[in-house]
């Protein structure tokens, strides 16, 4: 079952939002201009995108940990492939925060300067999935596949938005070197939020006092950012939640795709992620047959 073309394009071998972004802007984006305080944030959907958002922006942003700015966090920190605020982005001042699901492939050339900073956030893949689909029930940009089974085929076989994720994953960790890279998962932020805060800040340079830092931690748990409207994409209902009722952060906790994959599910994705992960080397926390 192919994915329908009222939903994605696919460009340079990866799937795109047609309602979100164009071939030629994916295309310009090679030449854009990289500085060295340039942070980007890179995840597959549904991997910790927002709350990794957040935590920035907390991080950076006086004025957010303190409360005296109401500021929401996709005008702080950004997608770089989807500008659908039409911000500018060049005269943007510095350090600049981005986000974005490209592939390694596809982000600015200059990003390869290994100066500006990337913070590659990955989940295991059965919650992703199974996060994925329950957000593609909501959100009117992203097609609606009733059948859980035929969506975890589509995830598989990467025919969804952002395409396949163990060739996102495995893309960018095979190419590690090329970036100045950090590497972290959705499961060691919720098991010590503030041992991931501290490494983000060490990563970056930051250096925050002791009640900044609690204050960022804090505010980044899940329940905190659920009902804090600059920290989750609630107030875009109109493009994002027409379908029904419902919160763009939906559960937020680990090993959720047991309440949805049959035992049959389960090992089919198991066979699909040993194979094609199999001469990976260990770079993440988590294990496929761990008991998340």
């Amino acid at each position: 079952m192919e994915p329908s073309e009222e939903f994605v394009f696919k460009h340079k071998g990866f799937y795109f939002q047609p309602d979100l972004v164009t071939p030629e802007y994916i295309d310009s984006l090679e030449d854009f201009e990289i500085r060295d305080s340039d942070v980007f944030i890179v995840t597959y959907p549904k991997s910790g995108t927002v709350w990794t958002q957040n935590i920035l922006s907390l991080i950076y942003h006086e004025g957010h940990r303190d409360g005296t700015e109401n500021m929401e966090i996709k005008y702080r920190v950004p997608w770089l492939e989807y500008n659908i605020n039409n911000m500018d982005y060049v005269h943007r001042p510095s350090p600049r925060l981005f986000t974005t699901h490209l592939p390694y492939y596809l982000v600015p050339r200059d990003l390869r300067n290994r100066r500006a900073k990337v913070i590659y956030v990955a989940r295991n893949p059965k919650d992703v999935a199974v996060s994925y689909f329950h957000f593609s029930k909501l959100s009117v940009i992203l097609e609606t596949i009733p059948d859980f089974n035929i969506f975890l085929e589509r995830f598989l076989a990467g025919k969804v938005a952002s395409s396949s994720w163990l060739d996102h994953v495995r893309g960018w960790s095979t190419h590690r070197e090329e970036f100045n890279i950090l590497f972290l998962t959705y499961e060691e932020m919720k098991k010590d939020l503030k041992g991931a805060v501290l490494k983000i800040c060490k990563f970056l340079g930051k250096q925050l006092n002791e009640k900044e830092l609690d204050t960022v931690v804090e505010n980044a748990t899940f329940d905190k950012m659920k009902t804090d409207p600059r920290a989750n994409y609630d107030s875009m209902k109109s493009n994002l939640q027409e379908r029904g009722k419902g919160h763009f952060l939906r559960k937020g906790i680990i090993g959720d795709w047991k309440n949805t994959m049959t035992v049959a599910q389960s090992e089919r994705f198991d066979n699909v992620f040993k194979e094609k992960m199999k001469d990976l080397s260990s770079t993440f926390s988590w294990d496929i047959n761990d008991d998340i």
